[in-house]
């Protein structure tokens, strides 16, 4: 059965005992979220700094026009939290946000309800997230004016579009509890999905990782890790 639990920031993430893991970092659910996919993936992205050799997370800084257009594909939607953070930040810039997750076994309302995001982000995105949620799989849905979202409900292996994307969060349980997840053939169907010059990122860094996105035509770069982990990894389609 699934438990919320608190993790050392004081954010909530799930526990899920068929997995054996949690949804986030026990370290910090909140703090792995916007250090790894916001500031590391769709920041790092809109500042141009994953084209060259990038500074520390913290110094990227630079502001975005309004009016830029992203498109993020996230592996693993999970409760969400991702997802918010990201479009309370492209909101807030007036960025254009174009959004799909893939989510084999999406958590119900009621669990989706229990995280306590709602704190972290503005209200009126929390309360359209909730009132959509259980049609979101069904047809895309723009939550907030310029702010789309659709969760595929299918596994990563089936998932199919003619749309690429500009970011990839790979945000799928570790390596040791799901390897399928992290094989050469799942890894070179994700990136399908990506554009030339486009983010992949990911809380995790180990050597196959590496290597097999070498081998797609990706330059792969460490970067400084969430609390709890010294490194994660980013790469960006050079081909």
């Amino acid at each position: 059965m699934l438990e919320i639990v608190k993790t050392a920031d004081g954010s909530n993430t799930i526990f899920n005992p068929l997995v054996g893991e949690n949804y986030h970092s026990k370290h910090g659910a909140l703090q792995e979220s916007r250090h790894v996919f916001v500031n590391s993936g769709l920041r790092c992205f809109l500042d141009g700094k994953a084209r060259s050799k990038s500074p520390p997370i913290e110094e990227t800084s630079k502001e975005t026009a309004a009016g830029t257009n992203v498109s993020i594909l996230e592996v693993g939607f999970g409760t969400g939290l991702n997802f918010l953070l990201s479009a309370d930040f492209c909101v807030d810039k007036g960025i254009i946000l174009d959004y799909t997750g893939i989510e084999a076994y999406p958590l119900s309302l009621e669990m989706i309800s229990q995280t306590d995001y709602d704190q972290y982000v503005s209200s009126e995105l929390w309360q359209k997230f909730i009132a959509d949620y259980e049609r979101l799989s069904i047809s895309p849905i723009e939550l907030m004016p310029r702010c789309k979202l659709q969760i595929a409900n299918c596994k990563l292996q089936t998932f199919q579009s003619d749309q690429q994307y500009d970011i990839i969060y790979f945000d799928a349980f570790a390596v040791a509890h799901q390897p399928e997840m992290w094989n050469e053939a799942t890894i070179s169907h994700t990136i399908r999905f990506l554009k030339p010059g486009g983010v992949f990122v990911t809380y995790a860094i180990t050597g196959n990782l590496k290597r097999a996105l070498k081998a797609l035509g990706c330059k792969v770069e460490k970067a400084p890790g969430a609390p709890g982990k010294r490194e994660m990894l980013r790469a960006v389609k050079i081909v």
